[in-house]
């Protein structure tokens, strides 16, 4: 048996995105004094999903009823503001339009409207005049407007999650790339690519784009893939075009909202994402390709099944990458006055997307618990929004992973309640 001054910490996470960030810290207020180590490979915080986003809390709206994303967006929407008022991080609750341009989407403009009220959310129906009140730039048939809706600077956020955690004595470790993970009877050793090994007993897997990697490392089968998509933005040179937040009315088929307008906490306004298949899994721009990424990702069956059902949808998508005038076109149906000069290209995101065997697009969070691990395979938009509670989540199964080992919060033998 281990003793407790064998194992490097209690709990090693992989990855410093929001999500890892926010497990950590969940641990550190949860369990003090637990021995908390974060593993980035990146020389910072939140380099890849949540640096490269819209930085929208999303409200919940569009998330169904019972789903994880629907109650930890609506909660977390709520949490993360007023953590962001405790910490001075910039944010801006603006709330935001979701615009029917056409009388096809009338009526899932109007599920989305019964949708937010059960889900407790403010939503205000508009006409074309009340939708000139907030947007005099913007056009539609019908819009409703959710008041919990807005934006902050999520890069700020996980740094301050960081913060506490070397606050409260954990570790976050910059450059450490994990290359190999060995799961023994006592717990779980990783190796970095530097070679130094961290032991500990239960390893939380946060690391996005590479979830489903890291996984296979631990001997577990994740049952899905992550498939890449790229989210190409422009900016927005006539950023008065656009006061808030205007979206159109989502297509259910597809988990992706649509192109978008996002006045961000600077004062710029993004449109995007246009979303397509990435070539590597950090394929930030369309020269970007790794051989055995892209391999793996046509290895697997359901990029196949996914092409086969989404493929007129991914054609649109395509063409809009490839043609500006295209994009603007999508543009111009909520904003008409864009021209193509109003474009300038601008940095892109990448989506961790879990694919199913079958093709089916992991629309939830996925979590997986596994002996000493804890795998977050799929975090979706609105991951960033719902940080807290979900980190909160993470790190109940790593606590209860732990304990399986005999190990018991230090709190909790000193006395203190946990």
């Amino acid at each position: 048996m281990m003793t407790h001054a064998a194992y490097d910490c209690d709990v090693l996470v992989i990855g410093g995105g929001i999500v890892g960030l926010s497990t950590a810290y969940a641990l550190t207020r949860t369990a003090p004094g637990t021995r908390v180590t974060v593993l980035e490979k990146e020389w910072g915080p939140a380099r890849h999903q949540t640096g490269r986003n819209s930085g929208v809390i999303h409200s919940g709206i569009y998330y169904p009823p019972g789903s994880l994303k629907a109650r930890y967006a609506v909660r977390g929407a709520a949490e993360l503001v007023e953590f962001c008022r405790e910490h001075g991080i910039a944010h801006a609750v603006t709330g935001k339009l979701i615009v029917a341009t056409d009388s096809g989407e009338l009526p899932r403009l109007h599920a989305l409207v019964q949708r937010g009220r059960k889900h407790g959310l403010p939503v205000r129906e508009l006409g074309p005049a009340q939708i000139a009140e907030h947007e005099p730039r913007v056009r539609g048939l019908a819009a409703i407007r959710v008041g919990t809706t807005g934006v902050c600077d999520f890069t700020a956020v996980a740094a301050r999650f960081a913060a506490e955690v070397t606050a409260s004595g954990g570790q976050v470790r910059y450059g450490a790339e994990v290359v190999a993970v060995d799961r023994r009877p006592w717990g779980v050793a990783v190796r970095t690519a530097d070679g130094q090994v961290v032991r500990a007993r239960v390893l939380v897997n946060c690391a996005g784009l590479y979830s489903d990697r890291v996984a296979r490392l631990a001997g577990d089968d994740p049952g899905a893939r992550i498939v890449p998509f790229r989210g190409e933005y422009y900016e927005l040179a006539r950023p008065e075009l656009v006061r808030g937040l205007v979206y159109p009315v989502p297509d259910p088929a597809f988990p992706f909202l649509g192109v978008h307008l996002t006045r961000g906490v600077d004062g710029t306004v993004h449109i995007g994402p246009n979303a397509v298949p990435a070539l590597a899994r950090e394929g930030y721009g369309r020269t970007a390709v790794r051989p055995g990424e892209l391999a793996g990702t046509l290895a697997w069956p359901g990029s196949w099944h996914l092409a086969r059902r989404h493929w007129r949808y991914g054609a649109g998508e395509l063409h809009r990458s490839l043609s500006k005038s295209a994009f603007t076109r999508a543009v111009q149906r909520l904003l008409p006055e864009v021209t193509e000069a109003d474009l300038r290209p601008s940095p892109a995101g990448v989506r961790a997307q879990a694919v199913l065997r079958d093709g089916t697009l992991v629309d939830d969070f996925l979590i997986r618990d596994a002996p000493h691990t804890v795998h977050v395979l799929n975090a979706p938009s609105p991951a960033a929004t719902a940080s807290l509670p979900i980190g909160r989540e993470v790190a109940r199964r790593a606590l209860l992973r732990a304990r399986a080992t005999g190990w018991t919060p230090p709190a909790v033998e000193s006395g203190h309640c946990v």
